[in-house]
């Protein structure tokens, strides 16, 4: 989910920064490293997952700290910037306020012989937190705060300080695309614009660079709010072909967790394939209505139960049921199947016959490249804007293939005649001859 979480110890009591969900792996990693786990901190109220945070403190008896100023209904230990927790006599804490991804963002400084700052969702490598989750009248205002939060933490704190963001590896919380697995404050303020722009550059290069974020998000803040229970990570019901058969005239969503070259070759018509190979959750939780029932469908346990507990972290955690092995075990019908092409193919079949293309990459992506003549619905929108599909045989891609293979399948689940681009649209579709349109293309 583009997250980490993390766990200090001295060698006897440790804290925990941003648990996840499934707390069952801080626990396993505490009992391996023969410690106890006293404090847990929250940076902020988490929009793109479902914290572990209250369910671990309540597992384990530990302190849970969240900011004073968060309105929460669950009882916590309130903290407030420059109070410092001491964990242990090598082990202090000091919370830091750096508002802008939330207005009562927290960083938190380990200070010592080798110190750390846990940011969250303020300053990462290469970027900040994206600053409009609060909603579009709050970015502006957000944004400024963010820039100050950086300069804060570089002006307190010294050079060699490693930086350990919560965000940032893939999430949709990053203002912008982050690379590294770690850096320090001196680090950043050679690489940062948070750091080497001033504030209105670097306010308006943040906000013009904002795209979508997941639906799922409106979810998280209210659910962590409420102080999250721990999941039930136990496999749902199995479901045999007669209850799939019926789940699907139901309108139920049945999700194929097989690779995208799996299921072009074979799946049961009308499910749809999210690859555990991608963003599975991320793409699922932005694309489902909230609340309809999910069945899974897996090569094995081990597949769906890498599911179960990639949903439970977005707060999906009622399934209707699972199934594995392979299509044929799944039903006595016809299988589908998805023809699948590259960029090269789809500039050879342009001469020869109109075909409609579908780009479901999201709008500043399209707006930088694009075939010409391509239609934009980005797929996370995809369910709602299913009547703009153009009609009759429609090519689909994204940037890579994954995307483009969800698209795909709602699509042919849907009636439409699609072929799945698996193909690099950066690598190949300018070298094929397909016309360009686009700011990178001018």
């Amino acid at each position: 989910m583009g997250d980490r979480s993390y766990l200090v110890h001295d060698g006897q009591v440790a804290f925990v920064v941003d648990p996840q969900r499934d707390v069952d792996r801080v626990l396993s990693l505490a009992e391996s490293e023969a410690v106890r786990v006293t404090h847990v901190f929250e940076t902020h109220i988490h929009n793109d997952y479902v914290t572990g945070g209250y369910a671990l403190a309540q597992r384990t008896g530990a302190a849970y700290h969240v900011n004073a100023e968060d309105d929460v209904s669950f009882k916590r230990d309130a903290i407030r910037d420059g109070e410092v927790v001491e964990v242990s006599e090598s082990l202090r804490v000091r919370a830091i306020s750096t508002p802008g991804h939330t207005f009562t963002h927290l960083s938190y400084a380990l200070e010592g012989e080798h110190p750390y700052v846990f940011t969250g969702g303020s300053l990462l490598f290469g970027s900040t937190g994206r600053p409009d989750l609060l909603g579009q009248d709050h970015a502006e205002e957000l944004a400024r705060l963010q820039h100050g939060s950086a300069h804060r933490l570089v002006k307190e704190l010294d050079g060699s300080t490693e930086v350990m963001p919560t965000h940032g590896f893939g999430s949709f919380c990053s203002a912008t695309q982050t690379e590294g697995d770690e850096s320090t404050l001196a680090k950043e303020q050679e690489t940062n614009p948070a750091l080497l722009k001033d504030v209105e550059e670097f306010v308006r290069e943040t906000l013009d660079g904002l795209d979508l974020y997941p639906a799922y998000y409106a979810h998280m803040g209210p659910a962590n709010a409420a102080g999250p229970s721990e999941p039930d990570l136990e496999l749902p019901s199995r479901a045999d072909k007669e209850v799939l058969r019926e789940r699907l005239t139901a309108g139920e969503w049945v999700v194929d967790l097989r690779t995208r070259q799996a299921f072009s070759a074979g799946h049961v018509p009308g499910t749809y394939n999210f690859g555990l190979d991608g963003q599975f959750s991320t793409w699922l939780g932005w694309m489902i209505p909230w609340g309809t029932p999910v069945t899974l469908l897996g090569e094995s346990e081990e597949q769906v139960a890498e599911a179960q507990r990639e949903l439970v972290r977005i707060g999906i955690d009622e399934l209707a049921g699972q199934a594995t092995g392979e299509p044929r075990d799944w039903t006595d019908g016809e299988l589908g199947t998805i023809t699948t092409a590259t960029f090269a193919d789809l500039a050879q079949v342009r001469h020869h016959r109109e075909v409609s293309v579908l780009d479901v990459r999201n709008p500043k992506e399209h707006e930088e490249s694009h075939v010409a003549g391509a239609v934009n619905i980005p797929l996370g929108q995809l369910p709602q804007r299913l009547d703009e599909a153009p009609q009759g045989e429609v090519w689909v891609h994204c940037a890579s293939g994954y995307r483009s293979s969800i698209g795909a399948s709602f699509l042919a689940a849907h009636g439409r005649q699609v072929v799945a681009l698996d193909d690099d649209f950066d690598e190949q579709a300018g070298k094929v001859g397909l016309p360009l349109e686009g700011s990178a293309a001018s």
